[in-house]
């Protein structure tokens, strides 16, 4: 299992746009939907090992979170050509078994990654009501085999700090996944 880190975007970068299908509806979603809204954008997938580690418990937090106002969309940017259990119908699969009750987007061209300079799966990016980073890094310490628990507790406390009207604590630690998985010919200067 190949551990790639997050890239950090600086904090305070404006939340890039988007407009994706949803495979679930068939619906594109697009992020003027959530304008003036707290918003965590997630790049993960369906295979990875460290994404389906903490899946249940992201569900459990976007489903809390959502409720309590915060925005919430996944996309899969990942190469389906090399990667088909990262299909779109396998996308659809996925968040209905799983009860996932925010939208999982696919960014089939991997513009959206190369925008939010995405690199691994999970990759977290929270942004304030204005649009701007506050929060990019882990969900927790868990990673596959290592014994720590599911918590969310990275995520959840700069979650919170947003929902409070505070800036969450500047000291964030990346997350860490496996790599976004480019095309050919189309990985990004920060992922080589």
């Amino acid at each position: 299992m190949t551990r790639t880190p997050s890239t950090m975007l600086e904090l305070g970068t404006p939340a890039p746009a988007f407009a994706l299908p949803e495979p679930l509806t068939g619906r594109s979603v697009a992020s003027e939907e959530f304008t003036g809204r707290l918003l965590l954008v997630i790049f993960m997938c369906n295979h990875c090992p460290f994404v389906l580690h903490i899946l249940d418990a992201l569900a459990a937090f976007a489903h809390e979170m959502q409720a309590r106002g915060l925005g919430v969309v996944a996309i899969n940017s990942n190469d389906v050509a090399h990667y088909p259990d990262d299909s779109p119908k396998k996308m659809a699969v996925l968040a209905r078994e799983r009860g996932l009750d925010f939208p999982y987007l696919f960014d089939e061209s991997q513009a959206v990654a190369k925008a939010y300079q995405a690199a691994c799966t999970p990759d977290f990016y929270l942004f304030d009501a204005a649009g701007r980073l506050a929060y990019r890094g882990q969900f927790d310490g868990a990673r596959p085999g290592n014994g720590e628990p599911v918590s969310g507790a990275d995520l959840r406390a700069a979650a919170e700090a947003l929902l409070s009207g505070e800036a969450p604590a500047a000291a964030q630690k990346p997350s860490v996944g496996c790599n976004i998985k480019w095309r050919e010919g189309n990985a990004p200067a920060y992922a080589a």
